[in-house]
């Protein structure tokens, strides 16, 4: 397969732009294409403009780029130079320069075959690539259309909406695709894309909505079943039971309502000999919503609504089905579910709710129930193991185990006594199964189906880096409950925090140290990473919280001399440190990669000093590395100081996060070096990589002594604007407060400016306001907030 770099994408709507986009966040050129307007809108006329200006005829492919830029398809907004515009008329022989052609039109057989038959085939490129975004059309009927030679390079490659933060892609291959083509497309996806790519075959809806729609359609029939309201489902098809926080009737609002019910009910025609197909059926009550243009979160108005009071403030109204219109919401709440509180395994969340007797444990089991057995039926149907219907629901529908992992969970003999209890048929084959996966050795093994069941390995891709494989080959070093160190090969050490939400306190902090002088006797260089659902959420805000409770400020003084000490260590280490952050890097999370030689960061990740948010400052050496990076650099543009600490201080005092890693080159917390990610299986792999490169010859870098501190004039700058910004009403009186700590630390403490200085001073400074903030009753206040609801405390 040649080398793609050029992709045209024909269709601007929400998908085929937010697809456009992404293809544009991996560095690709991008032709965005669709139909030419029937006339010009009023703007247009009023313009002067006719449907043979160039504005009007590329008007849907302009307005589905600004859609892309409003939705945030883009890591940075100046991605979008990437991607060029034109109509299905005027530039289909530009499509002979493009390596791949997508097609994204609207999911109508018919207009897919016109478009291919009238306007591809005779404008596409030799050994170009072409595939339809279809989310279940028959791609052999697609192909029929196609010259034979045509079909070797055509398949489905379907994105899930929205293309740049869902991981899942389905790639289908029609009869004549090339093994090559197939092969080629996976890797790409994967590897340049950052995809999740599941195989899927010729059926309806292919594999992760197959499964997932009829879940929520299951779950729509058993909620009427039991009398539960729209609140009371969500209450405990979410986080409590290894499924994503929008539940079952959020999601509906996310998806749409229309496209849901269409893809139900498209679904039940396609499947006439599947007979379970009455189970994708929407009700009258629920039908009758779209009809009034409840559609879900693209008309504001679905399952639930925000409505503004006239004190505007916020609340959310919830649709009541059997009376058919929106009531307050009242946040119900279930034994079973609250049992779930503080479980960090999705399994046990899963069982713990099971094992309850509530309507919530009720509806959880009867919902499962039918879509496990459903999911085992489905084999080989619409996948060929278990392996690819668990990654489809993980990465399309982002649940916590797929449904193969929920059956272990459950544990396999137990789910089918229950059913048989039931009086429900329960497959001959799945009553043989002991467990659907198991480890033998290393590697993570699965129950294959079919005529002569076995094992086979999961398949991983040769760049993963799987720690727990790691642990399981011998490769731990050392650790405790909270981290551990692990060998990597090559002389690479990685250092691997797992506490809750991976927070950071006095014993995660003594393994960095431990890590780092391992490293340096034993090895070449530490990579820093993990598999958590967040790299670092930062510090243990709730010991924090009870030492200030308790007046213990010996306790939070030594702490954040064990963050100098350990980030320290980080930055001034004999050997390479490189941080491998994903998800989210947070406070003293963001402090690590901040005194790392390298950051090898995972695209989508938040990172950043959110430390005001509870009413405290970067404390770890995070407003001490603003300081020093701002310094660095006037003094190599031999400029001014004061606009880059004005920079780094707006991003403390306002605890900027990015919205991507791309965002973070921006920000100055990347550096000439710092590669970022697509991929998050190839992330350690990667971190392990830079380690490497960067191990022969390294020189390890000291404590900085000579650091002209901005001064108390450049400080005076900065209180003066918080004080503008008070007086207007724009920050609250602590507010000030904590932008005037800042201030201080950041600019070098009360000082003339010029004033030579260690970095030791500014970690001094840090430690002083952070301990002064403590003894702030209204800080208490916004982290003890911070603490019970997840969300800052203005105050």
């Amino acid at each position: 397969m040649k080398a793609i770099e050029r992709v045209a994408v024909l269709g601007a709507g929400v998908m085929g732009s937010g697809i456009a986009a992404h293809l544009a966040n991996a560095g690709m050129r991008v032709l965005l294409l669709d139909v030419v307007p029937a006339e010009p809108d009023e703007a247009e006329k009023r313009a002067g403009l006719t449907t043979a200006d160039r504005a009007v005829r590329n008007r849907l492919a302009a307005a589905g780029l600004e859609t892309a830029k409003k939705n945030r398809a883009f890591y940075v907004p100046s991605y979008a130079a990437n991607v060029e515009l034109g109509n299905l008329d005027d530039d289909l022989a530009r499509l002979r320069g493009c390596d791949w052609v997508i097609e994204a039109v609207v999911e109508n057989l018919e207009v897919k075959q016109k478009l291919f038959a009238e306007k591809v085939v005779p404008n596409l490129g030799e050994g170009a690539i072409l595939s339809s975004n279809t989310s279940g059309l028959s791609i052999e009927a697609m192909a029929s259309v196609l010259p034979p030679e045509l079909r070797k390079r055509f398949l489905v490659v379907h994105f899930f909406n929205p293309p740049r933060h869902m991981r899942l892609v389905e790639v289908v291959p029609c009869r004549r695709t090339a093994p090559a083509v197939l092969e080629g497309m996976t890797a790409l996806l994967r590897k340049r894309l950052g995809k999740g790519v599941v195989r899927g075959k010729d059926t309806p809806n292919f594999v992760a909505n197959r499964i997932g729609v009829y879940t929520m359609c299951n779950g729509f029939r058993h909620m009427a079943d039991l009398g539960m309201t729209v609140e009371e489902v969500d209450a405990v098809a979410g986080p409590a039971t290894a499924r994503p926080r929008s539940a079952l009737f959020r999601l509906a609002d996310l998806i749409g309502l229309d496209t849901l019910f269409y893809i139900a009910k498209n679904t039940r025609e396609l499947l006439p000999k599947d007979k379970d197909r009455d189970e994708f059926t929407v009700s009258p009550a629920m039908e009758a919503m779209v009809a009034k243009g409840l559609k879900g979160n693209k008309a504001k108005q679905g399952f639930y609504r925000k409505v503004k009071g006239p004190d505007g403030t916020e609340r959310t109204l919830v649709y009541d089905l059997a009376a058919q219109e929106y009531v307050e919401a009242s946040s119900p709440r279930f034994a079973s579910v609250d049992a779930t509180k503080g479980i960090e395994d999705p399994g046990k969340r899963l069982a713990a709710v099971l094992a309850g007797t509530d309507k919530a444990a009720e509806f959880t089991w009867r919902n499962l129930r039918d879509t496990l057995l459903y999911a085992f039926r489905r084999i080989p149907e619409i996948a060929d193991d278990v392996v690819a219907i668990d990654d489809g629901m993980k990465w399309g529908f982002s649940w916590e185990l797929g449904p193969f992992e929920m059956l272990d969970a459950i544990g396999v003999r137990a789910f089918v006594e229950r059913a048989k209890r039931d009086g429900v048929k329960v497959p001959p084959a799945l009553a043989k199964v002991e467990r659907f996966y198991a480890e033998k050795g290393a590697k993570r093994r699965f129950r294959t189906l079919g005529k002569t069941p076995g094992w086979g390995d999961v398949p991983r891709p040769p760049e993963r880096i799987d720690l727990g494989e790691v642990r399981r080959a011998g490769g731990l070093v050392e650790g405790t409950d909270k981290a551990s160190i692990l060998s990597l090969g090559d002389g690479v050490l990685c250092l691997e925090f797992h506490s809750k939400m991976n927070a950071i306190d006095g014993d995660v902090l003594a393994m960095v140290d431990r890590a780092v002088a391992r490293a340096a006797s034993d090895g070449v260089g530490l990579v820093i990473a993990n598999h958590g659902r967040a790299f670092s959420a930062g510090a243990n805000l709730a010991s924090i919280a009870a030492a200030i409770r308790e007046r213990r400020f010996d306790e939070i003084e030594a702490l954040i001399r064990g963050f100098h000490r350990a980030l320290m260590g980080v930055k001034c280490a004999p050997v390479p440190v490189v941080t491998a952050p994903h998800g989210v890097a947070l406070g003293g999370g963001a402090e690590i990669g901040l005194h790392s030689a390298g950051l090898a960061p995972h695209a989508e990740l938040t990172m950043g000093l959110v430390e005001v948010g509870v009413g405290l400052l970067p404390a770890g050496g995070g407003t001490k590395e603003l300081a020093l990076r701002a310094i660095r650099l006037a003094e190599e543009f031999e400029a001014d100081v004061t606009p880059f600490i004005t920079k780094n201080f707006r991003l403390i005092s306002m605890a900027k996060t990015s919205g991507s890693a791309a965002e973070l080159r921006e920000m100055g917390m990347l550096r000439q070096g710092d590669a970022v990610t697509l991929d998050l299986d190839a992330l350690v792999y990667n971190a392990k990589q830079r380690v490497l490169g960067l191990a022969p010859g390294y020189r390890p870098v000291s404590p900085a002594s000579d650091l002209r501190a901005p001064g108390r004039s450049v400080a005076a700058g900065l209180e003066s604007s918080l004080w503008n910004l008070r007086v207007g009403g724009f920050l609250s009186e602590h507010d000030e407060k904590l932008g005037r700590a800042v201030a201080g630390v950041i600019t070098g403490g009360d000082v003339p400016a010029g004033t030579l200085v260690p970095e030791r001073w500014f970690l001094e400074l840090e430690r002083e306001a952070f301990l002064s903030l403590c003894g702030e009753p209204k800080t208490l206040e916004r982290i003890e907030h911070m603490l019970k609801s997840g969300k800052p405390l203005r105050n």
